[in-house]
């Protein structure tokens, strides 16, 4: 199965590079800049336009619409074909995708969540999982920010990761700067960030392939 990753499109999809073909097309959230359901419409017309046969979209922290229009934003969706996973899991083709959008808090963004309640819902991720898909980084794995010499990704999600005995791989974005795929020496996980924009906002990073 192919896996075609994208993330942090921020309104700016119609300008990305181009999408090569694959069974599953993810996008990892932050398909808006602005967070409104218009901005959400715009987006949602454009991916389901593309050719691939499942469609997988999370929430990033600045996709407010779906905090605040929950049912709006998940009806805009599932009329166009997309499969928008909160907190929720989807088989395809024998493979289990899993859906996690909270990131630690950051500003006043949609879907911050403090330890202890990122904690409890990463306890709900099967362990049947095989694919991980955040819109923040774990912690020390694509989440550095050379601005400030720091790592920025989840720690719970970190640890919950190392729980999951099924998991081939963890797709996120958010971090902009940290874009890119590494694969694990230890047990071959493949970590992507798959941000399309870059620091400045623009996007020119290309979606990442992975062969499952």
């Amino acid at each position: 199965m192919k896996l075609i990753c994208i993330s942090d499109t921020h309104s700016l999809h119609e300008h990305m590079p181009s999408i090569p073909d694959g069974e599953v097309l993810i996008h990892a959230g932050d398909c808006t800049g602005s967070g409104s359901l218009s901005a959400l419409d715009e987006f949602t017309k454009w991916f389901r336009s593309l050719p691939h046969s499942h469609k997988i979209l999370i929430a990033g922290n600045h996709d407010f619409c779906f905090e605040k229009q929950p049912t709006e934003s998940r009806r805009m969706c599932e009329e166009r074909g997309i499969t928008y996973l909160r907190g929720e899991s989807i088989a395809i083709g024998g493979v289990n995708f899993y859906g996690f959008p909270w990131q630690p808090i950051y500003r006043f963004m949609a879907f911050n969540a403090r330890e202890g309640e990122l904690k409890g819902r990463l306890k709900l991720v099967p362990d049947n999982t095989n694919v991980l898909v955040s819109h923040g980084p774990a912690l020390n794995t694509l989440d550095y920010i050379p601005s400030e010499g720091a790592h920025v990704g989840c720690r719970a999600l970190a640890k919950r990761i190392e729980q999951l005995p099924n998991l081939k791989a963890h797709i996120c974005g958010h971090i902009h700067e940290s874009y890119g795929l590494l694969v694990r020496e230890s047990d071959g996980l493949k970590c992507v960030n798959a941000s399309t924009c870059t620091e400045d906002y623009k996007p020119s990073n290309t979606p990442i392939i992975i062969d499952l």
